[in-house]
């Protein structure tokens, strides 16, 4: 008998502790059937046999389902609105200001941020905390090379000041990855960072189900000192933001008003 998607979650949180039933269904089993067809397994099972025994399946299969899209200053003006605006008022309000960048994926998120913050302090004092749950885009992130089309909307100022150019890849320079201390996460079940000014979490909320973002707005709103702000994707406006004691101070930025 053929193992169905149900049971097929149920192993799959058992091996990886992800739970694939926080994530929207009808795109997740899309994107696994997809990978299945594409590796020649003919269904859950024989793939699932082939995952507890081959790593590198087991690693592309994580990176598949962490659903890596990504690129620096994506969507420019909000960038501009977090350095005109949102940073101004939280440097008025604390000396140093804590920063998450959660789920940053390649680490084009965190790394933005830190050239943005070093028009406000030195280099040396700024400590980005960025997390993921995939190990390999990790990796990547703790190398920062990237190719050329990841970084065509970055201000060219930036591009100059913090990368080498090596043939078609722009390397970030040692002094800005000094600024990023990259971490696996779990938004769904690990413990969050506390007292942060400043989270960062774009264009990730929209692949989980309604139940887990409720959880997760939560837990951000625990997470963030009184006053921090919450920075969301070009997607993913917070309808019940009052919900969560959140207020909008900007499009896609949400202050937390007070403690839930």
């Amino acid at each position: 008998m053929s193992m169905n998607y149900e049971e097929f979650k149920k192993e799959i949180y058992k091996i990886t502790g992800i739970d694939l039933n926080s994530y929207k269904e009808r795109q997740m089993k899309r994107r696994l059937n997809s990978l299945i067809s594409k590796r020649e397994f003919d269904g859950y099972q024989t793939y699932l046999n082939a995952l507890k025994i081959d790593s590198r399946l087991y690693d592309e299969f994580m990176t598949y389902i962490t659903i890596n899209v990504s690129e620096f200053y994506r969507n420019p003006e909000q960038w501009v609105k977090l350095k005109e605006i949102i940073l101004p008022i939280l440097i008025k309000q604390n000396k140093k200001i804590k920063i998450w960048s959660a789920a940053c994926s390649s680490g084009d998120e965190p790394y933005t941020l830190a050239m943005i913050l070093n028009e406000f302090f030195p280099l040396e004092d700024i400590k980005i905390i960025a997390t993921d749950l995939d190990k390999e885009i990790l990796e990547k992130a703790k190398k920062g090379i990237y190719a050329e089309k990841s970084v065509v909307n970055l201000p060219k100022a930036y591009l100059k000041k913090y990368f080498i150019q090596e043939n078609n890849n722009f390397r970030i320079k040692d002094e800005l990855k000094k600024c990023i201390e990259f971490k696996q996460h779990n938004l769904l079940s690990d413990k969050y960072p506390s007292d942060c000014n400043l989270i960062v979490c774009r264009n990730v909320l929209i692949y989980f189900t309604e139940e887990a973002k409720i959880e997760i707005y939560k837990k951000f709103n625990k997470a963030l000192a009184p006053s921090g702000v919450l920075f969301v994707g070009s997607t993913e406006q917070i309808i019940l933001y009052a919900n969560y004691h959140f207020k909008p101070i900007q499009t896609f930025f949400y202050q937390k008003e007070k403690d839930l």
